[in-house]
């Protein structure tokens, strides 16, 4: 099949959606010819690219095209909006001109299902729709926009691509309820999970970069990767308060639009630390630190999101903290396979007692583990993107 991948990100962005498209178009370019259109690179880019109207890469035997959008820094609403709104514009009419079977959008920007949905209509191809973030939920319960008029009218344009989708992909079973709540059919919505990449070994925990991110603490909780809206980020910062000087550490690697918001109300507490990213090289490291790994996602959003997060986690065979609802896809998966534990995200006392209660327990913080690097291996990438190319055959 010739398969068009719409995306504005696509590396060099380093985005988990970038990373993931990148991941879906090899696997799918085994067997298929696979086009991405994306924009020109803005999503922290480990390059950056000068402006033109459109460009041709060869990535083995997958095709990029780029159009030639905005390309702002990200942290600025206004600016990602510019970015967003220059890709859609320059990249409709072009993927009008691109020969396909098979039109899959993901969702970047955020409205990039209703733009695929228009233009496997436009062709009258087959569309198949990737959902990373549930939108306009998302922006709606994270405070990004007010409810109005306009947002009645996106979710109504959404609703719309999602009839239109042949397939659904989702990334956990709570977003495929969701859906079904707005009337699509649950048969047409199947869920592959990104999926851990498994290491050959195991990184050590004596190495100098883990040894820096556990510096001056006992028992670390880690938070590995991007401080988002959908944490729930107080009730981390209240309960580090209590448990300063007890020895455990809230230790946040990375960035994000909150990080600051983060870092200001947690001033003078000595129980939480932040740090930059590490290099990709770096990670296994970093990963390997913690004693448990915090993954948050506040009330009201499960299904909305589904942090890709907790897969590396399970790959380096540490324990997971799910800081979030208990019908969350994250939480279940959690309960299921016994590699963490579940904590409520609108409680930092009993966040700070499952923490003291684990930092006494080492044993069953080695049984947890052993299980999260056994469901490490049920949730490989190998298998997550096999089902991701059957599903594409399947059509």
């Amino acid at each position: 099949m010739k398969i068009l991948l719409l995306n504005e990100y696509f590396p060099p962005d380093t985005s988990a959606t970038a990373n993931m498209a990148a991941a879906v178009v090899d696997a799918l370019a085994e067997r298929h010819e696979v086009t991405v259109l994306c924009g020109r690179p803005s999503y922290d880019p480990s390059e950056r690219h000068p402006f033109y109207l459109s460009r041709l890469e060869r990535r083995g035997k997958i095709v990029v095209v780029r159009v030639g959008s905005t390309t702002f820094p990200r942290h600025r609403m206004l600016q990602r909006l510019l970015n967003y709104l220059s890709y859609a514009l320059l990249a409709i009419p072009r993927a009008l001109a691109i020969p396909t079977d098979v039109v899959l959008a993901m969702t970047d920007p955020p409205f990039e299902g209703i733009v695929g949905a228009f233009v496997a209509w436009l062709k009258q191809k087959r569309f198949v729709y990737n959902i990373r973030d549930l939108y306009p939920e998302m922006a709606v319960s994270c405070e990004i926009v007010r409810p109005g008029g306009w947002v009645r009218f996106w979710e109504k344009l959404h609703c719309w691509a999602l009839a239109r989708a042949a397939r659904v992909i989702v990334l956990g079973e709570d977003t495929r309820e969701r859906i079904a709540v707005k009337g699509i059919n649950p048969g047409r919505v199947v869920v592959v999970r990104d999926g851990a990449q498994i290491p050959g070994t195991l990184a050590p925990r004596d190495h100098p970069v883990a040894r820096e991110v556990r510096s001056g603490y006992s028992f670390v909780v880690l938070h590995a990767g991007n401080l988002g809206f959908y944490g729930a980020w107080e009730t981390v910062v209240k309960a580090a308060r209590m448990s300063n000087g007890d020895g455990v550490g809230f230790v946040f690697v990375g960035d994000g639009a909150l990080r600051s918001e983060i870092e200001a109300s947690a001033n003078g507490c000595k129980a939480i630390r932040f740090l930059p990213f590490r290099p990709p090289d770096q990670v296994p490291y970093v990963l390997a630190a913690g004693d448990l790994h915090l993954v948050t996602i506040r009330r009201g959003l499960e299904g909305v999101v589904v942090p890709s997060k907790l897969y590396p986690i399970l790959a380096a065979g540490r324990p997971v903290l799910a800081l979030a609802p208990e019908d969350s896809d994250a939480a279940r998966v959690i309960q299921r396979t016994g590699c963490g534990v579940v904590g409520n995200p609108d409680d930092p006392t009993s966040l700070v007692a499952l923490v003291r209660e684990l930092a006494r327990d080492p044993e069953r913080v080695a049984e947890m583990s052993h299980r999260a690097a056994a469901a490490a291996l049920e949730f490989s990438r190998e298998k997550e993107l096999r089902r991701y190319v059957e599903v594409i055959e399947g059509l």
